[in-house]
C-alpha cells in the first residue's frame, strides 16, 4: 500500500530538478517574490537582485522571522530599543530598492533563540504567509545540497522553516483550518533561489550591473550592524568617516565576474521535498 500511495505522490507531483531557470533571473517579469530570512537585514546575500526583480515589474515580499533584538556589543540598547532600529533600517534599505513598506513582514520571534521556538507554530504561521502571498518564487537561506550546510543558528534554522513551510502549504489537508476557516487555498512552489550556499554549489549568477550604487546605499542603512553602531549605537547617520569605511567594507564584499556585478545563488525548481538533492 506504501508503495502505491508514493507512485501516486510521484505521478501527481513528477520530481523534477533544475538547475538553471528557462528564462534568467534578470529578466524576469510578473513573478510574485518571498523571502523568508532570519534576521532583519538576511537580504544583503540577494539586496541587488531583489532590486532588479522589484524594477522589472515583480512583487517582492520580504518576510523575517525575528526582530534583530540581540544583535548588538552596546550595553546602552536594550531589546525593545534594537527590535525598532533595526525594523526601521529595514526599512529604509529596501526603499532605496523601490520595495514598498507593506511587504516587508517580521514574524516578531526573539533573535538567537529561533531553534528553540514552537516549531509547529513558526510553519503555521509562515505557510499561513505563503498560502497569502502565493509566491512563485522563494528565495531563503540555502538548507545545503547533498550535505547540510552550517550556518549559525537562526540562519540554520530559518534554511529549514523554510523549505518545510513550503512543503506544508502545497498540502490541504496540512493546516487545514487555514483553508476551511479562513478562505486560503493551497500553494504549491516550484522554484527556490537560495542564497549564502556554498561556493561550489552556487549554479546561477545574476548580473546587477547598474545596482552597485543602490546595494551599498541599502546595505548602508544598516548602522546598527556595522563599525561604531555595533559596540556604541549613536543614531541612525553615519559620520562622514564611518560612512566612507562601510562603503569601502562592502565593496570589498561586492563580487564581479569579468567586469560585471554579480550575486550568486543555488537555483532549484522542482517540489520542496528535493531541495537539498
Amino acid at each position: 500500500m506504501r508503495t502505491i500511495w508514493i507512485l501516486t505522490i510521484m505521478l501527481m507531483f513528477p520530481i523534477i530538478s533544475v538547475a538553471q531557470p528557462e528564462i534568467p533571473i534578470d529578466q524576469w517579469k510578473g513573478k510574485t517574490i518571498l523571502l523568508i530570512g532570519a534576521h532583519p537585514d538576511d537580504d544583503v546575500y540577494s539586496m541587488g537582485t531583489l532590486g532588479l526583480l522589484q524594477a522589472n515589474g515583480n512583487e517582492v515580499y520580504i518576510a523575517m522571522l525575528t526582530t534583530g533584538n540581540v544583535g548588538t556589543q552596546d550595553p546602552k540598547l536594550g531589546m525593545v530599543d534594537l527590535a525598532l532600529i533595526r525594523k526601521q533600517e529595514e526599512q529604509d534599505a529596501l526603499a532605496v530598492m523601490g520595495i514598498p513598506g507593506d511587504h516587508y513582514i517580521n514574524l516578531g520571534y526573539d533573535d538567537g533563540m529561533l531553534e528553540y521556538e514552537h516549531k509547529k507554530e513558526v510553519v503555521s504561521r509562515l505557510v499561513r504567509l505563503i498560502r497569502k502571498v502565493g509566491p512563485d518564487v522563494i528565495f531563503a537561506f540555502d538548507p545545503g545540497k547533498g550535505e547540510q550546510r552550517w550556518h549559525k543558528a537562526d540562519h540554520r534554522t530559518a534554511s529549514y522553516l523554510a523549505a518545510d513551510a513550503a512543503r506544508a502549504a502545497m498540502w490541504p489537508l496540512l493546516f487545514q483550518g487555514q483553508i476551511t476557516m479562513e478562505g486560503l487555498k493551497a500553494h504549491t512552489v516550484e522554484e527556490y533561489v537560495l542564497f549564502d550556499s556554498a561556493e561550489e554549489d552556487k549554479n546561477t549568477w545574476v548580473d546587477i550591473t547598474g545596482f552597485e550604487e543602490k546595494k551599498i546605499e541599502a546595505l548602508s542603512k544598516y548602522v546598527s550592524q556595522w563599525s561604531s553602531g555595533w559596540y556604541d549605537y549613536k543614531g541612525p547617520d553615519l559620520s562622514e568617516e564611518e560612512a566612507k569605511e562601510v562603503r569601502m567594507r562592502i565593496s570589498k564584499w561586492l563580487q564581479y565576474q569579468d567586469g560585471k556585478l554579480m550575486e550568486g545563488f543555488r537555483y532549484y525548481k522542482g517540489l520542496p521535498d528535493n531541495i537539498g538533492r
